[in-house]
């Protein structure tokens, strides 16, 4: 396919996911279905137009005066992958397969683009009601922070302490993936994004599969060695999911101690068996709830750390889910928060006096954050947050004070400061 019979399709598939409101990745894949004679890399090529319209949808639609897909997708190109009017103007050629030729008012449009007048859900790229709860967070930084939010995110590997020596050894062994070291996280290599939005087959790769790497943001990284996690404790994973954490506090306990993964749905702990088997990991027991009862209900009161990696909106990881931005409601908001509720209010039982709570979520606003962990302290007086500061000396990554942003009880990772996905994490100590 030609690069214009691209943007056609990207188009095309823009206004399904409008019309029928459902997730980019359904339409994409029921129009590869409907179209075989697309190659892999025509299909990567179009899935990157169609995210890449997702990230600057408002901000696409506010610069060409109408939202239809064509308008976001011409904004788009402009405001994101910065094309010039001219340019654009020939993929648009009108011949077969090619999009329509710009009218007048498009091409005048396209070259006096400016967002220094737009309000900041429109220049940022995010849904007007949330605007209130960021500001709470960002004050003036609210547009840059939210902007970055809509850059490509790269790919980031944990090195797996567990079966490799070093990062170096890791890195060394990977020489074609091109991957650097992460500035923040002592543990991760990084593999900048594609301009086709494909990134390399990093599963297939032997070191993969021998257990020295996983694919993991390093803000996650980062959140998972703030738990202070040592060999010997007894720990619980209580919203294991598939298994990423668990996998990285094992590294982190040198397989000492014992750390119990479990969560509430028992398919998302599917693949973690798999998982600590390639990574090599022996300190684990998975938990699966059997009818809706509680796995851990026998290691109430004896646990040093809980891990809550807590259900949220997910703003945090807007940079690789953008349609994620708009289908979040209110009412979603408020699900998670109560789920936040009840799994911190179940993680307080769990902890034994002089034990601690980790509270992360892949949030930014507020209400899922310190706000959650403000109205579980009025229930349960008896924890109290440890500083940030201390929390950073004491995870020996002091160097992170010059970036992160600290907050009433524990601290924000976000793409404009750390280069991460959006991570929240506190850690509040049950007072002896």
């Amino acid at each position: 396919m030609t690069p214009a019979a691209r943007i056609s399709a990207a188009v095309e598939i823009l206004a399904d996911i409008d019309a029928r409101r459902r997730p980019a990745t359904d339409a994409l894949k029921d129009w590869g279905l409907s179209h075989r004679f697309a190659g892999s890399k025509d299909r990567a090529a179009i899935a990157s137009l169609v995210y890449d319209a997702l990230r600057r949808k408002a901000s696409a639609a506010w610069i060409m005066g109408e939202g239809t897909p064509r308008a976001i997708m011409l904004g788009m190109l402009k405001l994101q992958r910065g094309l010039s009017p001219d340019a654009i103007g020939a993929l648009c050629s009108g011949e077969r397969f090619a999009p329509e030729p710009l009218t007048a008012d498009e091409r005048e449009r396209l070259e006096r683009a400016d967002l220094s007048t737009a309000p900041a859900p429109v220049a940022g790229d995010f849904p007007n009601w949330i605007e209130p709860s960021l500001r709470r967070l960002f004050g003036d930084d609210l547009v840059p922070e939210m902007q970055a939010l809509t850059t490509r995110a790269p790919l980031d590997l944990r090195v797996n302490r567990l079966k490799v020596s070093s990062r170096d050894e890791a890195h060394d062994a990977l020489p074609h993936l091109n991957a650097i070291e992460t500035p923040l996280s002592p543990l991760g290599l990084r593999i900048a994004p594609s301009e086709d939005g494909r990134g390399p087959a990093v599963q297939s790769e032997p070191e993969f599969l021998k257990g020295w790497i996983e694919i993991q943001d390093e803000g996650s990284q980062l959140v998972a060695l703030l738990s202070g996690a040592k060999p010997g404790e007894q720990v619980v994973d209580l919203c294991a999911g598939g298994g990423g954490k668990t996998l990285a506090l094992a590294a982190q306990m040198e397989n000492h101690g014992q750390i119990y993964a479990t969560d509430n749905d028992a398919r998302r702990l599917a693949p973690i068996h798999d998982r600590l088997n390639r990574a090599g990991v022996r300190n684990v027991q998975v938990r699966t709830p059997r009818a809706r009862a509680d796995a851990v209900t026998d290691l109430d009161g004896k646990i040093d750390c809980v891990l809550v990696d807590a259900p949220c909106t997910g703003i945090g990881t807007w940079r690789r889910n953008p349609d994620a931005k708009w289908r979040l409601r209110p009412g979603s908001l408020e699900v998670r928060r109560n789920e936040q509720a009840t799994v911190l209010d179940r993680a307080a039982a769990l902890v034994k006096p002089g034990g601690r709570i980790v509270y992360i979520t892949c949030s930014i606003l507020p209400e899922e954050n310190d706000d959650a962990l403000s109205a579980f302290m009025e229930r349960h007086a008896g924890f109290s947050p440890i500083p940030f500061d201390t929390v950073l000396e004491q995870a020996g990554l002091g160097s992170l004070k010059a970036s992160v942003r600290p907050t009433a009880h524990g601290l924000q990772l976000t793409p404009h400061t750390t280069g991460t996905d959006g991570f929240y994490a506190a850690i509040l100590v049950r007072n002896p």
